[in-house]
């Protein structure tokens, strides 16, 4: 899709794998708003170097845009924008810049505008990897992968490509929504025995590496394409493996019913 990714980085920062530990304690994405005052304060501590206060910023950011406070997680990415310089500064800027452009892409996705969020992620991902962050490149590829039209598939790719270097378990955990994401673009396009390999590819990243949410929605999304298979009898006794675990999740309940061809409780 793009070469941006074969561009030479910067030698990548030390403190990166401590930063991203840090990130995903304070989030919490069931409740944004208690996320965004975790973020703030860690963005508001003086004992948190400049560059650290600004990561921690970006993702205030993003707990805004979650609770659809648009204006206000825009004009926060502003903030950190404003004290980047436009280029070179080392990978430290780099990583900064990368976090700005793939956080307004995600704002523009979510409003439903993916031709203003494709170049804002494209942009992330060169960044990313100038910064030498394979993290934030991973994330800015599965980003593209949902919101470039026609080309899921290409840039899928070169996010699988990517891992294939990589053996960091939290960085692996990325082919989890790699494989999901375009198992539903396959689904969605009729092409659901394709689809079905990325959904059970996913279950097999989720259970390596990762969250037990992830390993939910995985198994979730293999059944639901097995019933688009007509293999009915298989998701059915998969949906009730993951109703007994959680008996009060809408969407096991609604393939439950759609199975069972009892009323369902949400649209499929």
């Amino acid at each position: 899709m793009d070469d941006s990714t074969d561009q030479v980085p910067a030698e990548p920062s030390r403190h990166r794998g401590a930063e991203q530990q840090m990130i995903d304690r304070l989030w919490d994405f069931g409740n944004p708003a208690a996320s965004e005052e975790r973020f703030r304060e860690a963005a508001d501590d003086d004992g948190n170097s400049a560059h650290l206060r600004a990561v921690m910023t970006t993702q205030l950011a993003r707990a805004l845009g979650i609770q659809g406070r648009v204006e206000e997680a825009l004009a926060v990415l502003e903030s950190v924008a404003a004290d980047v310089p436009a280029g070179d500064g080392g990978a430290d800027a780099a990583e900064l810049r990368a976090r700005v452009a793939i956080e307004r892409g995600r704002l523009a996705a979510s409003a439903g505008r993916p031709a203003d969020a494709v170049p804002e992620l494209t942009r992330g991902v060169r960044e990313a990897a100038l910064a030498g962050s394979t993290f934030l490149v991973l994330d800015a590829l599965h980003m593209l992968a949902l919101n470039d039209a026609g080309h899921e598939e290409e840039w899928a790719a070169e996010g699988f490509d990517v891992l294939d270097g990589v053996r960091d378990a939290r960085l692996r955990r990325w082919g989890v929504a790699l494989h999901n994401n375009l198992g539903w673009t396959m689904h969605d396009a009729g092409r659901a025995e394709a689809a079905l390999t990325h959904f059970e590819q996913a279950v097999e990243a989720a259970d390596r590496y990762g969250t037990a949410e992830q390993r939910h929605v995985a198994r979730w999304s293999v059944a639901r394409c097995l019933r688009s298979l007509g293999r009915t009898d298989e998701a059915l006794a998969l949906q009730r493996e993951l109703a007994a675990a959680r008996p009060e999740d809408p969407y096991v309940q609604a393939e439950l019913a759609a199975l069972t061809e009892a009323p369902p409780t949400i649209e499929p």
